[in-house]
């Protein structure tokens, strides 16, 4: 019979966050794969916690992920943690759950803490719907240019992650793509300097733009207003012809019904004002 992998999430700063029933999975399995063997076993030793550890992190996760599912198939129960917070969310974990669900072995998550969650009920922002976006692909300059097209549409509120030594350059991308947005930024989360910056983008810009930036950081940014957005839509859609605008739908092999309904919804009017002025027209 084959193995479970067990998701174990693990404090993202204060050990006291534990969960038990997290302590004895990890005491009890028969292997821990950990992002950072030399992080996990401060943790281990805490909670003296003995089993045996290797290595799971992003340079070595198809490899080592073949690996593990060839122990997994053989009966053997394997943990998962990354260095903090909750495996398989913007980490490579996620890569042996899908082996995993492929291969037919039971995959399991032991809930806890996760920075991103935990910075959004922080944040004083929305929280009925957002988005998550990890980190920003900087090494990539089409897919970044691409994410933050994306972003800049986007009307949940939006949570990155970023590192001290890369926060004024993602600050400034997030400021020339999305304008002067409200945000709040976190660091130190749950530890002793934990802090809480409510601010804007262009303000925090200038503010670290004088001081070092440091600990990890969890970026939580207001999305755009739909309210907003769609004004400056009508505002662009008043600057066409009315026929210009029954074209535009008509190329697209709408019928001149639908297109008409498109045309009065676009311009905030009724589909009978839009009807009457072609009949005009017509007339």
């Amino acid at each position: 019979m084959a193995g479970t992998l067990y998701l174990c999430a693990t404090p993202i700063g204060n050990l006291r966050d534990m969960t038990p029933r997290v302590a004895e999975t990890l005491q009890s399995v028969d292997l821990i794969a950990a992002e950072d063997t030399r992080n996990s076993i401060r943790l281990l030793n805490h909670f003296d916690i003995h089993t045996p550890m290797t290595s799971y992190h992003e340079y070595n996760r198809v490899e080592k992920g073949h690996e593990l599912i060839r122990l997994l198939q053989e009966g053997k129960n394997v943990a998962l943690i990354t260095d903090a917070g909750t495996p398989a969310i913007s980490d490579p974990g996620e890569v042996l759950v899908k082996m995993c669900q492929e291969a037919g072995i039971t995959v399991t998550s032991l809930p806890g803490p996760a920075a991103c969650i935990t910075a959004l009920t922080l944040s004083g922002l929305s929280t009925r719907r957002f988005c998550f976006e990890g980190f920003l692909p900087f090494d990539n300059k089409k897919e970044l240019r691409a994410v933050l097209e994306e972003l800049k549409e986007e009307t949940r509120t939006i949570i990155l992650y970023e590192a001290p030594h890369h926060l004024i350059r993602t600050l400034k991308s997030l400021e020339e793509a999305l304008g002067d947005r409200r945000v709040t930024l976190c660091r130190e989360l749950t530890k002793k300097f934990e802090t809480v910056f409510p601010t804007t983008l262009r303000e925090a810009l200038s503010f670290y733009e004088t001081r070092e930036p440091r600990g990890e950081y969890v970026l939580v940014i207001e999305g755009r207003s739909r309210k907003e957005k769609e004004q400056e839509q009508q505002a662009a859609f008043a600057e066409m012809s009315m026929e210009e605008h029954m074209e535009l739908y008509e190329n697209q092999g709408l019928d001149r019904k639908e297109a008409m309904k498109r045309v009065a919804k676009d311009r905030g009017i009724s589909r009978r004002e839009v009807y009457q002025y072609f009949l005009e027209r017509r007339g």
